[in-house]
């Protein structure tokens, strides 16, 4: 990760306009602050790009563009990188922000940045039109940098994903984890899910309800991996609930949008969920400020 910032870091001298690929479902969580001091270091424009907006509910969207698009320097758009005609406008957004580049003796460069498994890859091999970034269900797949030429004289730069050293808030680090952007071998599947249990039952209730045939009133977190379990059969030996295989259950249904569309954070309900979480003891995320290192 500190190879990968050190050549972000060069590369960003000759870069015109910075593209942060972010998860539409927790926009300012999956967006990594050293991106943000690298582009502004160098006052370069950015377009953030909320990836699987597909997933995710679009009112919070909607909040999140107008949370961006108030910000210096930044415009932002809401996309699925998997549908090409919402690819198909990335081009024309990147020439009307920079409209002094874009000409075949000053091309413009555009460094496409962002955390693990957001969907860089995704986003490069669809602009292209062919694969030449390899994408995987994984943390971590992009190793190396990559020039790449989209024609309408633009040439883009592929990055490795980088997380940021240490994860300040504990409610992102969950909330990366439960998105998949933190390696399994980083995470504590049930704390994750018991996370996104309490807060789906907060936020969306409704959608807990029609998908495993709970009554959230009263509910917390853990009883909803509980009930995930009773109800799906899920058993360890000696009969007791398997609350680790009810986990991952919940965790998949929110990843693939199966359980509907979620975002996991808004503009307005973000302070409250950093300042009131208090993890658990027992929480790897919270251990002495661990730093993380993605698969």
């Amino acid at each position: 990760m500190n190879a990968a910032r050190k050549k972000a870091a060069e590369s960003m001298e000759k870069t015109d306009l910075v593209i942060e690929v972010l998860d539409a479902r927790l926009p300012e969580a999956s967006s990594n602050p050293l991106i943000g001091e690298l582009r502004r270091a160098r006052q370069r424009p950015c377009l953030k790009v909320l990836n699987k907006s597909d997933l995710a509910d679009p009112a919070a969207t909607t909040a999140w563009l107008q949370h961006y698009s108030a910000q210096a320097q930044v415009h932002a758009v809401a996309l699925s990188c998997k549908k090409a005609a919402d690819v198909a406008k990335i081009p024309s957004l990147c020439l009307k922000i920079t409209p002094h580049r874009g000409t075949a003796l000053k091309p413009l460069r555009v460094m496409i940045m962002g955390i693990p498994n957001v969907g860089k890859s995704t986003l490069m091999n669809a602009l292209l039109k062919k694969k030449v970034a390899k994408v995987g269900d994984e943390p971590a797949v992009t190793k190396t940098q990559q020039r790449l030429f989209l024609g309408n004289n633009i040439v883009l730069v592929d990055t490795p994903g980088m997380m940021w050293p240490k994860i300040q808030h504990p409610t992102d680090g969950l909330m990366l984890a439960a998105s998949h952007a933190i390696g399994v071998n980083a995470i504590i599947e049930e704390e994750v899910a018991a996370f996104l249990g309490d807060l789906l039952l907060q936020r969306y209730p409704a959608l807990l309800e029609n998908r495993y045939g709970l009554k959230s009133e009263g509910m917390d977190g853990i009883g909803v991996l509980e009930h995930i379990a009773v109800r799906r059969g899920y058993r360890v030996r000696g009969g007791d609930a398997d609350v680790e295989k009810a986990a991952h259950r919940l965790l998949q249904d929110y990843r693939s949008g199966t359980l509907g569309r979620i975002s996991l954070e808004t503009p307005e309900n973000r302070p409250v969920l950093l300042a009131s979480y208090q993890p658990p003891p027992s929480l790897a995320l919270d251990r002495e400020q661990e730093e993380y290192e993605p698969e």
